[in-house]
Parts: structure tokens; C-alpha cells; sequence
């Protein structure tokens, strides 16, 4: 069922929105996003969690301990688009900012990355 799922996530990485870059942001090529998206965990400095596996399942685990679960694909630009269990769908965009890396989503919203 995964590998159905993400074909359905193509097309939203080919017209994700335009992301709001600050003066110094450095895009993250597809290469450095994918090395990203190997480590075992992802952690945000507000206490989430993501975890990206290699078979394209993706989870995030709120610093509460709630989770929600999904499917994730990284287009050729860099963008991660998730599509969730739910139905939602997100893509966020990685950028270097002054010595941090931060995911930044479609609505702007930043959250630094922790080394």
C-alpha cells in the first residue's frame, strides 16, 4: 500500500508553494536532505520527533507523545512532502541558517533543528 501512496505525493512536490526564505537561508540540495532524512531521529528544539525510514514511512512524535503517521517523498528540488494517515498533506523545505539547519513549512512557519 506504501508504494501506492507515493506516486500520489509526485505531483505535490511538482507544485508545492513557495517558501519563505530569510536573508542568509541556503537551500539544502536533495543529496543534503537526503543524508537529513537518514538519521535514526530528526529532533526539533520544541521536543518533536521525526523519522523519515528508508521504505518512505514517515511518523513525528510530539514532545506530549502523541504521533502521526505517513508517507513521505523527496522531490528533486529538496522538498519533503508528507501525506498523512489522515489525509492532511505538507511539504517543508530545509534550509542552513546561520550554522542551524531549519525546516521550514508551506505557511512560513521555522523549527530549528537540533545537531
Amino acid at each position: 500500500m506504501r508504494y501506492l501512496l507515493v506516486p500520489l505525493l509526485l505531483p505535490t512536490c511538482l507544485f508545492a508553494a513557495e517558501f519563505r526564505l530569510l536573508e542568509g537561508d541556503e537551500v539544502l540540495s536533495r543529496e543534503e536532505v537526503m543524508a537529513l532524512t537518514r538519521r535514526e531521529v530528526v529532533t526539533f528544539y520544541e521536543g518533536g520527533q521525526s523519522r523519515y525510514d528508508a521504505d518512505g514511512a514517515y511518523s513525528y512524535t510530539y514532545a506530549s507523545g502523541a504521533s502521526a503517521h505517513g508517507d513521505f517523498e523527496v522531490g528533486t528540488d529538496g522538498v519533503i512532502c508528507i501525506l498523512f494517515d489522515n489525509g492532511f498533506d505538507r511539504c517543508d523545505r530545509f534550509v542552513r541558517s546561520h550554522g542551524r539547519i531549519v525546516m521550514i513549512t508551506e505557511s512560513g512557519d521555522r523549527y530549528p533543528i537540533r545537531p
